[in-house]
């Protein structure tokens, strides 16, 4: 059995690791707002500390390619490596100078792009349908 009909909002949604965290946040922003369909990867607790690398081995299957962090723009995905050996949070930016993220134990939140997150970007990645 699994639920029906309701739809966690893009912001304030509690985080529950593999199933409402920042993938999943990153997914539902993309279908929603672009009407893209990003497949679902399962993802155990803590797998950046496990060997794992998660977001660059599934980018390309999920339709993404690395792009100059100069021309990020509207839509774009950031791979940010907080206190880990590997890439393990995502955001989508979102314009103005604001991202889209949900940061574990955190509501999902807008939030200023800049400080400390900037810092611990380490990758900007763009669907392949939104290259020009």
């Amino acid at each position: 059995f699994e639920p029906t009909g309701y739809k966690a909002p893009l912001v304030g949604r509690e985080f529950h690791h593999g199933v409402l965290d920042c993938y999943a946040l990153g997914r539902d922003y993309y279908r929603e707002t672009l009407g893209i369909i990003l497949p679902d990867f399962p993802r155990e607790d803590e797998w950046w500390l496990k060997g794992q690398n998660l977001y660059l081995e599934h980018m390309e299957e999920a339709g993404f390619v690395r792009v100059d962090p100069a021309t990020m723009r509207l839509h774009d995905g950031l791979l940010m490596q907080l206190a880990s050996p590997t890439p393990n949070h995502a955001a989508v930016y979102i314009g103005d100078n604001l991202i889209l993220q949900h940061v574990m134990h955190r509501l999902s939140s807008r939030d200023v792009y800049g400080g400390w997150y900037r810092k611990c970007t380490v990758a900007v990645l763009r669907h392949r349908s939104l290259l020009e």
